[in-house]
């Protein structure tokens, strides 16, 4: 939204001479008191008598004087309404005239393209220029002025805004602004000039501003941002001092644009200095007798290049640390001593604790809709308790996690009259909870899908989800009703209830589709055990009916002949997770762990079902960074009966072992049909790199990936030579309406049964 001025800086000029007159009138003309019997306003076309008078200091019976003539002048120009007013009085009658400003009849944009329509006519509108508002020409140039500023935010320096204002009948006038936008300028050139340790290039690599590429027109990084160069410079300035250039400093930046406005050229002068290495590290200051245990925390090390970084994290560490003690305002400063002739310098860390303080009370403030309870129950610091920095970072992240708020902040305030006291709020800025979805798909395995669901994960404002869902494809569809409380027990079990009807409707060789139904209901509970950990536990109830239609594969028609068609499990489940990944959809660094057991015990199917999966992902070198992914499935039959072959694990395609077909993996039925099986082992490898042009963007990467894996009949033995594998590379990219994954591969070991589908795409799928 483009900002614009408030409408009060732009009153006319004429209001200030009308009003300056009024008071400097000399005295002689000055009128004597006295008794008003009526007051008469003329000149009124569009604004409403009763408008004027209530702005009047003065009524009929009261004494006028001119001083209330002066109060009179000011309050109608203030109304924005007036061009022009003057008082004239006939006896013992005040009669005002007034001017009406016109008032806009439409506002128009020739030529624009670059800014969207609706955003510029509201945001003119909130500063004053609108159908329908008095014109005023200062807010009209004003605005010009704005347009055009935001143009040139935009690298388009070669545009040009011209306002016309058109009379029309009754007083009114058309407000029209032409746009000639022309083309944006673009980066030609950077260069950093006194790097001499660096190459160039290398520094170059670093910003995000770029030169013009194939990609930039996606980024828009070839536009030159006073902002974005501020961030660069300050990225420069991070990439020295943790190497050691404790001295480094950006002489001067100087931006030029050649004399057509299409082409800017960038260069930054800098002055490296020396490295410097750290020779010691010590201690100052009060430490309430632990320094040991800040000592703990020092991440600097002698021998090693001076760095950044590494003493901002410290000092932070430390600070942190004497947060947990109470001291929330305690001050810890690293000094340096440097020894310029051998280039080395040594640390200094002084800390000055303060006092130690008791939070007395904690507010939540900025909740128009969720109850004070669902935030106040995710806090783990109390009230008059002592002030422990750890827990209130930790409350803080656990209300964000929530999902219910854009924003949320932890506010400290000194208790007046007290040295030893503070208050917490709970500053937070709701958000749509609710969420209407309809929704179509599309992937190279279930063609067309479409989707619809009504959910809200904050009913109420309790904290509690609620959520039907419908999904179709062409092998699978499914009805669900969910609920969930995360707070069922005042310790924080939550309760999960799911009511579902699901049908597969798997192809075989012929063509043909024979369908499996799924109705069922589930109960489950989750505890969390640690701050990170939760354990899942639950009981449910199934029905899988097997369709008797043509085509229906041997070990399908097999289970239906010997246990009937229809078949009812009671299955208890089990289940861990911990999630600690940067990132749920682009993750670069830290580690996603998952184990689910579902334990039949009762009905007519009695089988043992058990699934792990482990992520792992590093940072590696120049942005580049590296996925692993291990998945194991295994189910067993029990009570005398087969493992079912509803239940089968399947393998093959994104998601499994790219290359090849979506769940072609595994038993093949003497049908044609892909079965699956009963175990199932899925390794995955992806390196991912940033696309060139798009900076530090992660939301579009290329990766290169390995995979290996398979699916095993129950009783059939899992040996190296089984598996599949592949390899290859494909693009991700977090789109508007999902997370979208092509890849394109070539099978590393195969069958020559096997079905290969080099490209695989799909929208909405994970690793």
């Amino acid at each position: 939204m483009l900002p614009f001025p408030d409408n009060r800086l732009f009153r006319p000029a004429t209001a200030l001479v009308a009003i300056v007159t009024a008071l400097a009138a000399p005295a002689a003309r000055a009128i004597e008191p006295f008794e008003l019997q009526d007051i008469r306003v003329e000149g009124l076309q569009r604004t409403d008598p009763g408008t004027v008078f209530a702005a009047l200091p003065f009524r009929v019976g009261d004494a006028y004087t001119d001083e209330k003539a002066a109060a009179a002048l000011r309050a109608l120009f203030a109304t924005g309404l007036f061009k022009d007013v003057r008082i004239e009085i006939d006896g013992r009658i005040a009669v005002l005239i007034v001017e009406e400003r016109p008032v806009i009849e439409t506002v128009t944009f020739v030529g624009l393209k670059e800014f969207d329509k609706d955003i510029l006519i509201k945001s003119l509108k909130d500063s004053g220029i609108g159908e329908g508002l008095p014109f005023d020409r200062a807010l009209v140039d004003r605005a010009e002025q704005e347009i055009k500023r935001q143009y040139l935010s935009r690298s388009l320096y070669g545009a040009e805004v011209v306002t016309t204002i058109t009379p029309t009948e009754r007083n009114r006038v058309n407000v029209s602004f032409t746009m000639t936008e022309g083309d944006a300028a673009k980066i030609r050139e950077i260069r950093i000039i006194g790097a001499k340790v660096f190459p160039e290039s290398t520094l170059t690599g670093l910003m995000d501003l770029t030169t013009s590429g194939w990609l930039t027109w996606y980024t828009k990084n070839d536009r030159y941002s006073r902002a974005k160069l501020n961030a660069d410079l300050d990225t420069l300035r991070a990439y020295y001092l943790n190497r050691g250039y404790l001295e480094f400093s950006i002489e001067s930046t100087q931006v030029t644009i050649s004399p057509d406005k299409q082409d800017i050229s960038l260069i930054v002068t800098i002055k490296e200095g020396q490295p410097y290495t750290v020779t010691s590290v010590r201690l100052s200051g009060d430490y309430l007798g632990k320094e040991d245990d800040f000592k703990r925390l020092i991440g600097i090390r002698a021998g090693e290049p001076y760095r950044a970084a590494v003493v901002t994290g410290t000092t932070k560490a430390f600070t942190d640390r004497f947060g947990t003690f109470g001291y929330a305002f305690a001050r810890v400063e690293a000094r340096t001593e440097i020894d310029r002739a051998n280039g080395r310098v040594a640390v200094v860390l002084a800390a000055d604790p303060q006092r130690r303080v008791y939070v007395r009370r904690i507010d939540v403030a900025g909740n128009t809709r969720t109850r004070d309870e669902v935030v106040r129950r995710e806090f783990r610091q109390l009230e008059s308790s002592w002030y422990d920095g750890e827990r209130i970072k930790l409350s803080r992240e656990r209300v964000e996690r929530l999902g219910y708020f854009k924003d949320v902040e932890v506010a400290e305030n000194e208790v007046a009259g007290t040295v030893d006291q503070v208050d917490l709020t709970v500053n937070v800025t709701e958000k749509p909870t609710g969420n209407l979805m309809l929704g179509v798909s599309f992937s190279s395995a279930d063609k067309l899908a479409l989707s619809a669901s009504v959910k809200q994960d904050n009913v109420f404002g309790s904290g509690n989800y609620l959520g039907l869902e419908i999904n179709t494809s062409k092998t699978g569809r499914s009805l669900v009703f969910s609920t969930v409380d995360p707070y069922f027990t005042v310790d924080g079990i939550s309760r999960g209830i799911d009511l579902y009807y699901r049908t597969s409707r798997p192809f075989n060789s012929l063509g043909d589709q024979y369908q499996i139904s799924n109705p069922g209901a589930a109960i489950r509970f989750g505890v969390p055990f640690t701050e990170y950990d939760t354990v899942f536990f639950g009981i449910g109830i199934e029905q899988t009916n097997i369709g008797a239609n043509t085509g229906i594969p041997n070990q399908y028609f097999d289970y239906r002949f010997r246990y009937g068609a229809r078949s009812t499990s009671l299955p208890l489940t089990l289940g861990w997770a911990r999630d600690q990944r940067d990132s749920a959809l682009t993750p670069t660094a830290g580690r996603y762990q998952r184990a689910n057991v579902e334990w039949s015990v009762a009905g007519d199917v009695r089988f043992l079902r058990t699934n792990l999966q482990y992520q792992q992902f590093f940072p590696l070198w120049q942005k580049l960074s590296l996925g692993v992914n291990g998945e194991v499935g295994w189910g067993i039959g029990q009570g005398g009966r087969p493992y079912p072959v509803f239940k089968n694990f399947y393998g093959g395609g994104l998601g499994s072992v790219r290359v090849f077909e979506q769940n072609s993996l595994g038993v093949i039925d003497p049908t044609g049909a892909y079965i699956g099986g009963a175990k199932k082992i899925n390794l995955n490898t992806e390196l991912y790199f940033p696309v060139p042009g798009t900076g530090n963007d992660k939301s579009l990467r290329i990766f290169a990936f390995a995979d290996a894996g398979n699916v095993w009949r129950d009783g059939e033995k899992i040996t190296g030579d089984s598996l599949r594998s592949s390899a290859g590379f494909g693009l991700s990219w977090i789109s508007p309406v999902g997370p979208l994954k092509l890849s394109w591969g070539v099978p590393l070991k195969k069958l020559p049964t096997d079905r290969i589908q080099r490209f695989q795409f799909q929208i909405g799928t994970a690793f």
